[in-house]
């Protein structure tokens, strides 16, 4: 009997994939266990392995297709074998939704219909830069209609170095940040704090440890996020449908940059953990992040989350987008030394940037700013965080 091939449960909060780049074609053979197709989540791109052995009869969900969990992408059986009754339900999109258009790659072979075709020529558009939702992601009519109308389609001539598609978790990261920026009453206040306590504390703490053991500088502002959280909890905040819910757990979401985007691991209970296991942890995820290593549960469940653009050592300031359902986010820029006015007189100081993004829907200003002057506090004063 056939096996379908369905789309699999990456994670706990998972509920849609979109399928990538499949590793085999119809016809050839698989080994039960062996990679077979790409599966992308808003968070990671997953390989996935084939549930038995046999022949690839039937790729039924193209490339591009969104499906819900246990969707079925395929199947696998015997050379010949009818597989009608596994295939009768056809690729299953998440509710009335169609397959992600997906536009042509340069170069490659087009699947358009005949009066699609006709409609780009007579309006003079490059069907290759339209997504088709037909089967397969073929082009139809009103793909074109679509483009003409909003203006998509029309060839760009100019020069380019590189031509890469817009999918996959690009697609992912730059549809989420849109709706973030535009589903959220957005608010940044900017600050700078000096660092020397912490950079201090951070000597002292690794004088004599081995290079792996050695606190990172994230690290510690990670306890004192987790810590100002604790004694000020109004940025742990959800909106819930008609509730505005102050949540319970601190978990802290770590921003980092992948080749292909941006992931957000998470730092569970950040303020129950000690210094040491915070900071193997944020090695870790980093690490397994940018080899695509985490799995979905890795990347969800974030209530308050941190970007830090510092080791760039070109950004001061800058306007953190939220990461929703999260009701704020703090941006962390380079540390610098500046003239600064301490007991009345003027020295160098280390002053690192923060800047706090925050839903005004939910919170206002004037308690954003309270939270920051605990933040503020701690990381001057260092040795509060672990009191």
């Amino acid at each position: 009997m056939a096996t379908p091939i369905a789309m699999p449960k990456l994670g706990l909060a998972m509920k849609t994939g979109t399928v990538g780049k499949w590793l085999k074609q119809e016809g050839d053979s698989v080994k039960k266990g062996e990679a077979l197709v790409e599966v992308m989540t808003d968070k990671i791109t997953n390989k996935v392995e084939s549930p038995a052995d046999g022949i690839l009869l039937k790729i039924a969900a193209a490339k591009g297709t969104k499906l819900p969990v246990g969707g079925l992408m395929g199947a696998i059986g015997e050379a010949g074998e009818d597989i009608s009754a596994v295939l009768a339900a056809g690729p299953v999109t998440a509710g009335d939704e169609k397959p992600q258009a997906k536009a042509a790659a340069p170069g490659g072979k087009v699947k358009i219909s005949p009066a699609a075709r006709k409609l780009a020529e007579e309006n003079e558009i490059d069907y290759t830069l339209i997504g088709g939702t037909g089967p397969e992601g073929r082009i139809t009519r009103e793909d074109v209609e679509k483009a003409i109308a909003e203006g998509v389609g029309t060839a760009d001539d100019r020069p380019t170095l590189k031509v890469m598609p817009y999918e996959g978790m690009r697609r992912a990261v730059g549809e989420n940040m849109l709706a973030s920026w535009t589903g959220n009453a957005k608010v940044t206040h900017h600050v700078s704090v000096d660092m020397s306590g912490i950079l201090a504390l951070r000597k002292t703490i690794n004088e004599g440890a081995k290079e792996k053991d050695k606190i990172s500088v994230t690290a510690l502002l990670t306890k004192a996020v987790a810590r100002a959280i604790e004694i000020n909890p109004t940025v742990n905040i959800t909106l819930d449908g008609d509730e505005v819910k102050t949540l319970q757990e601190i978990n802290i979401g770590m921003a980092v940059a992948v080749p292909d985007g941006l992931i957000v691991p998470v730092i569970r209970n950040a303020n129950e953990k000690k210094l040491a296991q915070v900071n193997t942890e944020i090695k870790d995820l980093a690490k397994r992040g940018r080899t695509n290593k985490l799995n979905s549960d890795e990347m969800n469940g974030a209530t308050f989350t941190i970007t830090n653009l510092g080791g760039y050592r070109s950004v001061d300031w800058f306007t953190p987008i939220i990461n929703p359902p999260e009701a704020a986010i703090l941006g962390v820029g380079r540390t610098i030394d500046k003239p600064a006015v301490v007991g009345g007189e003027v020295v160098v100081r280390p002053m690192m940037g923060l800047s706090l993004s925050f839903d005004h829907r939910i919170l206002d200003g004037a308690p954003a700013a309270e939270w920051l002057a605990v933040l503020i506090q701690l990381i001057e004063n260092p040795q509060k965080i672990f009191i």
